[in-house]
């Protein structure tokens, strides 16, 4: 299979967390993208976007965006990309990223026309999966009444899910489109538009005329996996500061009233959400399942009295306790009762609130 390289690329990361784009930033570089463009919410994005339409400016030519992220998240952002009117590019390959992955977010990002799914912890491999995925099998566009963006269908899945997934029952119900300039709004439900448009990444990965299939060279991927190596050090001081920030919000929390005590449970969740997006990227699996946990215990509607403190102290000193021993993988033994131990600790709290 030919080799890639993605040198003329431009990337657009959209991420909230600084560590984290930092990170993955360094990763996309280490894979041979030679541009990325790093903003930190859907707001600065737009704007981004709306300067790439200037001639005079670089064109960006996929988007990598998180999902959650305040004022404007990865959602609206994607929205925005495939509907708005001032959109430079309707048809912008993008990738939406999350630590929540469950099948109900992923069909939410699909619905509002995401071309693919990184769910957190990533990897060098997934990372690079994904990228390649836009490149060699890219979706085509489809425009119903109720949609735009890229069609569930790809051809290397099997028949059982394209039922499912494909937005039309069969290609001789739509109208080919092969220009993206055209504008199509279908007004009656019959109405089906698939674009057929040329695969511009796989030219910039290959070159003028490529048509293959191809990988990025076996180096990236090495280069890349050594940059997340490298970066563990850097995952544990950063975790254990956002363990911190948990604990001094429940110190906090303790003298708040029912109101304040709900705010401070909301910025618990969000810390929460991070460490689970990242635990499994630096060998700590553990972190991720705690921070998970931690994540659903404190998501709307969740108790805040006493007891509802208590376990989250329970979290945190889980945590540390994985950090303080170092207990990466699956922890064996230890990881097994540490779970156990805050399983307990959940089922009392809810046995306890039911009383």
């Amino acid at each position: 299979m030919a080799e890639f390289s993605l040198e003329r690329f431009t990337a657009l990361l959209v991420e909230d967390n600084r560590y984290v784009a930092n990170i993955m930033g360094a990763l996309l570089r280490d894979l041979s993208v030679g541009n990325v463009i790093l903003v930190r919410d859907g707001v600065e994005a737009i704007e981004c976007l709306k300067d790439s339409a200037d001639p005079n400016e670089r064109s960006i030519d996929m988007i990598i965006s998180d999902m959650v992220m305040s004022p404007i998240d990865g959602q609206i952002l994607l929205k925005w990309v495939r509907q708005g009117r001032e959109s430079p590019d309707r048809f912008l390959p993008f990738i939406m990223m999350s630590g929540a992955a469950d099948s109900e977010n992923v069909r939410e990002a699909r619905d509002q026309g995401a071309n693919e799914f990184l769910a957190k912890p990533f990897s060098a491999e997934s990372v690079a999966q994904r990228v390649l995925q836009i490149i060699n099998q890219p979706r085509q566009f489809v425009a119903t009444r109720d949609y735009f963006g890229p069609d569930r269908h790809r051809h290397s899945e099997n028949e059982s899910e394209l039922e499912t997934e494909r937005r039309y029952a069969d290609e001789s119900d739509a109208t080919i489109v092969y220009s993206s300039d055209k504008k199509v709004r279908p007004k009656d439900a019959s109405e089906i538009y698939l674009f057929r448009l040329p695969n511009r990444l796989r030219e910039l990965a290959g070159g003028l005329g490529f048509t293959e299939s191809g990988e990025l060279p076996v180096k990236f991927l090495e280069e890349a996996d050594n940059l997340l190596d490298r970066k563990a050090l850097d995952f544990h001081d950063w975790a254990l500061e956002y363990l911190a920030k948990m604990s001094g919000l429940c110190t906090d929390a303790k003298q708040e009233g029912t109101t304040e005590r709900l705010s401070s449970f909301k910025e618990i969740n969000l810390l929460a959400h991070e460490l689970r997006g990242q635990g499994g990227t630096f060998g700590y699996p553990l972190i991720t399942h705690t921070g998970k946990s931690l994540y659903h215990f404190t998501s709307p509607p969740c108790p805040v009295d006493d007891d509802a403190l208590e376990i989250i102290k329970a979290h945190i000193d889980t945590m540390r306790v994985v950090f303080r021993d170092k207990i990466t993988g699956d922890g064996g033994d230890v990881g097994r009762a540490l779970k156990t131990s805050l399983d307990q600790a959940i089922r009392q709290q809810g046995k306890s609130a039911d009383q």
